[in-house]
């Protein structure tokens, strides 16, 4: 069963998609020049899941999952996976 990750929402989540740029570009092994972070759905756990739609150039997106921990835990938001070649109509799933 897929967990509900409820409604998209527009912008750049807390978990700070500029941040992870580096990270994505490493796994990506490619660098981009453009880095918007335009929708994202979230899920809470111990801590956060976010799943964020990022504009990297031309029509192309990259889905990235980012956890953030809770405050209490410490540590800072982690890069856990992402997807490449994605379109602005490719929704966001659990991934």
């Amino acid at each position: 069963m897929t967990p509900d990750l409820g409604q998209a929402s527009l912008g750049d989540p807390n978990a700070g998609a500029a941040y992870m740029k580096s990270y994505v570009e490493l796994k990506a092994e490619r660098s981009f020049e453009v880095f918007t972070a335009k929708t994202y759905r979230m899920q809470t756990v111990a801590g956060t899941i976010y799943f964020i739609k990022v504009h990297v150039g031309g029509e192309e997106h990259v889905h990235m999952c980012v956890f953030k921990p809770l405050s209490c835990q410490g540590g800072s938001s982690v890069l856990r996976d992402m997807q490449q070649e994605k379109k602005t109509e490719d929704t966001i799933h659990f991934f």
